[in-house]
């Protein structure tokens, strides 16, 4: 039997099946399940964000520099998933973010690609990217 809620799902004795359709940043999946004396459920096809994720010291220094550069205290939570603007990064803040990213790892980072960094897992995927450009 599978029970679901708003933002989770548990399962009991359930078996699942995860299929995806479609290779690429972001694709159409399905989710099935079955279970001892139920019926299979299929869910609607969901969206999932394909990535390769970086390297856990590069996201560990982008934390770093984003901390410093909003002078975060130390008992603030910040992870990959940490959005700048939920930091309490202003425009001008995320533009300093991306100079001090620079100046760290001696990249330099376009103003497209900087516009599109939203998250510190954003800005530690494309150093990694650039970094092996170079």
């Amino acid at each position: 039997m599978a029970s679901f809620t708003a933002s989770s799902v548990s399962f009991s004795a359930v078996s699942c099946s995860f299929k995806q359709n479609k290779v690429s940043s972001l694709g159409k999946a399905s989710l099935s399940f079955s279970g001892n004396g139920s019926p299979s459920r299929r869910l609607p096809a969901l969206r999932f964000r394909v990535s390769c994720a970086a390297k856990p010291e590069t996201v560990n220094k982008v934390v770093d520099i984003v901390r410093k550069q909003l002078a975060l205290p130390a008992d603030r939570d910040v992870s990959g998933e940490s959005k700048f603007a939920t930091l309490g990064a202003d425009s001008l803040d995320t533009v300093e973010i991306v100079m001090g990213l620079e100046e760290e790892f001696g990249i330099s980072v376009e103003e497209e690609s900087a516009q599109s960094i939203t998250t510190v897992q954003d800005a530690a995927d494309l150093i990694e990217k650039l970094l092996e450009k170079k």
